[in-house]
């Protein structure tokens, strides 16, 4: 088995990873545009685990390399795991539209970019499986957030989609809702909720594949927290200042 991490440097895209290389005998691509840094992660799970681990630059906002990023894959992989994205501050993205823009391009747009050749790939093989990290902000949007869920949110109905699309061919996706998990893009935070564990995260992403299933937020407690946000009424949610 070869499973393809596009965000090499995701700290739950490696969770992922990891899981695959102890209980599958996985071996991995890490591609990822820091290369340094990387290169140092692959060794790390190559050494723990004893699979082959390599690298491949990549970068999520340059779409005019995707397809040829993955059509020079050789062999190609079984399971893909989308794993990069960027939340830059809300209030900043609200002056300035470039990062506005640069946090759609990056979570939403390069997904699809990369993605619609690999899964006109996984079609015509019948079989394998994108695992799309979205966000459990995209399931609502909120003052402290609404340009980052905007993406997430537009990338989880993209993969449902998808899903859609691959299902008569015998090829899969799953989305992934995360909560929050303690990474460096919200580092400095402390959520109402607490964080889900990263390798918590990493086993919920692994039995998502191993059972077949569709759709799965990680941490026990998650899918009930986001049925609660959901069904807050707009007109209270509109007064409520501090979520």
């Amino acid at each position: 088995m070869l499973v393809l991490v596009l965000g090499g440097n995701s700290e739950i895209g490696l969770a992922a990873a990891e899981q695959f290389a102890r209980k599958e005998r996985a071996d991995i691509i890490l591609a990822s545009r820091n290369m340094e840094k990387t290169e140092e992660q692959a060794r790390v799970l190559a050494d723990r685990h004893g699979v082959s681990v390599r690298t491949e630059p990549f970068d999520a906002l340059a779409f005019e390399t995707h397809r040829p990023f993955y059509e020079k894959l050789d062999p190609k992989p079984d399971v893909v795991i989308l794993a990069f994205g960027v939340l830059n501050n809300q209030k900043e993205a609200q002056k300035d539209f470039q990062l506005a823009r640069n946090t759609l391009d990056s979570n939403l747009l390069g997904a699809a970019s990369i993605l619609e050749p690999i899964a006109a790939d996984l079609e015509d093989r019948g079989h394998g499986t994108i695992i799309g990290i979205s966000s459990v902000a995209g399931d609502r949007g909120r003052q402290s957030s609404y340009i980052y869920a905007a993406s997430k949110a537009g990338l989880t109905v993209y993969l449902d989609g998808l899903r859609h699309r691959l299902w008569p061919s015998g090829a899969r996706v799953i989305t992934v809702l995360p909560g929050f998990v303690p990474t460096k893009m919200v580092a400095g935070r402390n959520p109402k909720f607490g964080f889900t564990p990263l390798e918590t995260a990493g086993r919920d992403i692994y039995n998502a594949w191993k059972k077949g299933r569709h759709k799965i937020y990680t941490g026990a407690k998650m899918r009930l927290i986001m049925a609660l946000v959901r069904a807050v009424p707009e007109f209270l949610l509109l007064r409520m200042r501090n979520i």
